[in-house]
């Protein structure tokens, strides 16, 4: 398990790329490794700018998923369910992203997390 708090983009990278390491040195597929990572980033990302100054992750290997959870530590609250973005627009596809790869999209914890799994292939 993987775990740290995060306030700004650029420390964000240099955890993730650590996380990555993690679930490569697991024999996790590249391709999860990838997924894991661009959902992490996605969540974080939405947490900091949109929920909060800081972000607490917590990533973990499952038999058959990656568990991944991020919490905004100053709960202002991030909508999961934003407008759909211009198809040309700079921003705004995170949330879409983390869902259409994730397993069941976002789910919210008890403790005010979100969280996603990721299928392991094989």
């Amino acid at each position: 398990m993987i775990t740290f708090k995060v306030d700004n983009l650029k420390e964000m990278s240099a955890q993730l790329a650590a996380f990555a390491d993690f679930l490569r040195s697991s024999q996790v597929s590249d391709e999860d490794v990838f997924l894991s990572r661009l959902v992490s980033s996605e969540l974080i990302t939405n947490v900091i700018r949109h929920g909060g100054e800081e972000a607490e992750f917590k990533g973990e290997l499952l038999c058959d998923k990656i568990a991944i959870s991020v919490t905004a530590l100053c709960q202002r609250g991030i909508d999961l369910n934003p407008a759909r973005p211009a198809v040309l627009s700079d921003g705004g596809r995170g949330i879409y992203i983390i869902n259409a790869v994730s397993i069941n999209g976002i789910q919210h914890g008890e403790n005010g997390e979100l969280k996603v799994y990721i299928r392991r292939t094989k």
